[in-house]
């Protein structure tokens, strides 16, 4: 964990994988596809998110095997006690503010657009449509994926749909703005 004890990516990945598998038992390859498609659809891919392997939490006795040896046979796996003592924690961290670093670099291209000339705002204003698409098409996605789920991961993402489209219009309304 980061010294305010808030998560690091790599245990975002830990308590992804948990919990996935703290829901029900499901075979090794198919807790690694799920987990990494969970991540990929709301943060795009990264290999820093991904660098955490399933395996490794088998070694630590997080998960264990139900029936085979783990990834070799492709075994069904389920949540051990300390896996579920690790979840927990996890799950309970303190979350940091917003202090993303594309956020900061955002801020900083609309507190400075207006020094480019008009043809480099034009097209700055239109990578920042295309990311905000880019990024209300994996929530989307997700919210898809995602649909039958218990708890409360849909009512979430609705919320977050709803906010990436409000931007995305203002977005388009600052683009017809914008001189080309």
């Amino acid at each position: 964990m980061f010294s305010d004890k808030t998560l690091t990516p790599r245990e975002a990945v830990r308590l992804c994988i948990l919990g996935t598998v703290y829901q029900s038992a499901m075979h090794y390859a198919d807790l690694a596809s799920s987990a990494r498609l969970f991540i990929t659809r709301l943060s795009g891919p990264s290999l820093e998110l991904m660098g955490t392997s399933v395996e490794l939490l088998r070694y630590e006795g997080l998960i264990e095997p139900l029936d085979g040896k783990g990834m070799e046979d492709n075994a069904r796996v389920a949540i051990t006690e300390a896996g579920r003592n690790a979840f927990r924690t996890l799950m309970t961290a303190p979350l940091r503010p917003a202090s993303d670093l594309s956020k900061l670099v955002t801020a900083l291209k609309f507190r400075f657009l207006h020094l480019l000339p008009p043809k480099d705002q034009r097209e700055q204003v239109d990578l920042l449509v295309e990311t905000q698409e880019t990024g209300l098409a994996r929530l989307a996605d997700l919210r898809d994926a995602t649909a039958m789920d218990s708890g409360y991961m849909t009512r979430w993402l609705d919320e977050e749909i709803l906010r990436a489209e409000q931007r995305l219009s203002w977005l388009q309304g600052l683009r017809d703005q914008v001189v080309p």
